[in-house]
């Protein structure tokens, strides 16, 4: 039966182009409802379906007894093994239930305590039908924390179940979403200036104020979920529900949020869920012993590019574990919403891997489109904004599909906001190939302007994207070798120097100006580092007179060495 979308008429006479498209709008709305019809009667409802980590995973509960559960449907048996029991791979066997799932209850210690204590290390072992016992980390692990350097480099969970007392409680309302969104994009290890990582506190404390001062209202987290290799900056996720150990535990987090509520920032999250990373021992990856359980099989379930598993949006209990993910950080955090990464490898069965958009719009709605990617999609924000009214979503998506940034009842994917991808490219491009003298400004207004209307962008002239090893921010491109002679005081004249830093406020005025109905700038580009950011890593560090002899460098020659 054809299921009626509302408002599916407002949404055509916006674009009267979309009209020869319109069955299949409703095709991915009916398929939506489906599914959705499916949770209310197979998954307990929406509310019971998004609380998975409450029933998966090692659970405390209030008298003591420790519950836990894994879905794990390619394995022969389950164990659970750890500080508890002595490394027993043996004696603690789960129990099988039916649709691949299994339990294991375990009652308290004599005197009343959990049977396992907080900060045990634990691991999962799974027995595979080829007869081998490995070592796993639960899908719903909440804490793994980088082993000493001599043990290796394979993570580790532990039980975090503190006491109480020791549990951050939050004491500041959100506040209200932002009718001009100023995002601040920021990474908490690189936020200091010392030479190691940055923390959860440093941030708090030192980094909030500073933000606000400069007139943000809002934050954007990024390498939050648990990733093994740092330098991956936070898009290779091993532990979806891990707050990552490097910078503090989780209660410091939940401290951090509520210190940027109290100042007014909105708390947005950067969201992996395109994606992720292909580690066996601290991942998701072949947790069941299978190459499937979470992700496709075979090549459909690889990215080529990324070198990274893709998840299978079709699976029932891949849907129950990545919804309740995002319901997990805006419960247990209170985060006001999600920048969700590689949203266009999720909408196409390509990728986005060498293909073009914009030509025609067969491209966003023939079968080239991944419908299974959509419709989790539309899902999610459903989901997001059901939990929070205020909520605010980001799709980092360059196709520029119609529809992206309407709401799911008129047939579309429900974002807030879509990156306006093309603006940092427009840049990059102009600053490589094209003198300033000659920029053609018709062309940089058209490039700036063109979006679709009523469907929000985020403007910025740089991110992450162009701060990283391997490309240049836009100061570098602008003066290049000069920023290390002539930014001092003391140091000659440069028309370089002049030249670039009034370009780089003539390109960030004009980009707030024109290019979207929200702005973004990635920390440290309000001032123009140099160079590219680099990761925490062994340091030569030599003492050198600047070239007029006027002062002292301390220049730094880096190793990298980690992970």
């Amino acid at each position: 039966m054809e299921v009626e979308v509302p408002d599916l008429k407002a949404l055509l006479d916006r674009d009267p182009y979309l009209h020869p498209y319109e069955k299949e709008i409703r095709r991915r709305y009916s398929v939506l409802r489906d599914l959705q019809e499916s949770i209310e009667q197979n998954g307990g409802g929406l509310d019971n379906f998004t609380k998975a980590y409450t029933y998966y995973g090692i659970n405390v509960q209030p008298d003591n007894w420790i519950v836990c559960r894994e879905w794990a449907p390619g394995a022969q048996q389950l164990f659970l093994a750890g500080d508890f029991n002595g490394w027993n791979r043996d004696s603690h066997p789960y129990k099988k239930l039916e649709f691949g799932k299994w339990e294991l209850i375990l009652p308290p210690n004599q005197d009343g305590s959990p049977a396992i204590q907080h900060l045990s290390e634990v691991k999962i072992v799974v027995q595979t039908y080829g007869g081998s016992k490995e070592d796993r980390l639960s899908p719903y692990a909440t804490y793994v924390v980088e082993p000493p350097k001599h043990e290796g480099t394979i993570y580790k969970q532990k039980l975090w179940n503190p006491p109480q007392s020791e549990r951050y409680q939050f004491r500041h309302p959100k506040p209200r979403r932002p009718k001009s969104l100023r995002i601040y994009e920021c990474h908490v290890g690189i936020a200091t200036s010392e030479l190691k990582v940055g923390t959860y506190d440093n941030f708090t404390d030192n980094m909030l104020p500073r933000i606000v001062r400069q007139g943000y209202n809002c934050i954007q987290l990024m390498a939050i979920m648990e990733h093994a290799y740092y330098a991956s900056f936070g898009y290779q996720v091993t532990s979806f529900y891990a707050a990552s150990s490097r910078y503090g535990t989780p209660e410091e987090l939940k401290r951090l949020v509520d210190r940027a509520h109290e100042l007014g920032l909105v708390v947005l999250l950067d969201m992996v869920h395109s994606h992720a990373s292909k580690n066996v021992l601290d991942g998701l990856n072949r947790f069941d012993g299978t190459d499937s359980c979470y992700f496709h099989s075979g090549p459909r379930g690889e990215h080529s590019l990324w070198d990274s598993r893709l998840f299978n949006y079709s699976e029932f209990e891949v849907l129950r574990f990545l919804l309740s993910n995002v319901r997990w950080y805006m419960e247990e955090y209170q985060f006001d919403g999600f920048r969700f990464d590689g949203v266009t490898s999720m909408l196409y069965h390509s990728r986005g891997i060498a293909q073009g958009f914009g030509g025609h719009y067969d491209d966003y709605f023939g079968l080239g489109v991944d419908t299974e990617g959509v419709v989790y999609l539309m899902l999610a924000n459903y989901t997001a904004h059901q939990l929070n009214k205020e909520a605010i979503t980001i799709a980092e998506d360059v196709s520029g599909m119609p529809g992206t940034c309407r709401p799911v009842t008129e047939g579309c994917l429900g974002f807030d906001y879509r990156l306006a991808m093309a603006i940092p490219d427009m840049w990059i491009k102009l600053l490589k190939h094209i003198s300033d003298e000659n920029w053609n400004i018709g062309d940089i207004v058209h490039t700036l302007t063109n979006r679709r209307w009523m469907e929000p962008n985020v403007a910025y002239a740089e991110s992450h994207d162009q701060a990283l090893v391997g490309d240049k921010t836009i100061a570098f491109w602008l003066m290049d070798k000069e920023m290390y002679w002539h930014m001092s005081t003391h140091s000659e004249p440069s028309s370089i120097i002049d030249r670039g830093i009034a370009l780089h406020k003539l390109i960030r005025f004009v980009t707030h100006g024109l290019g979207g109905e929200a702005y973004l700038n990635f920390i440290g580009n309000e001032f123009g580092h140099p160079e590219w950011l680099d990761f925490p890593a062994q340091a030569t560090i030599a003492r050198t007179t600047t070239p007029d002899g006027s002062g002292t460098w301390w220049t730094t020659t880096l190793s990298s060495t980690s992970t």
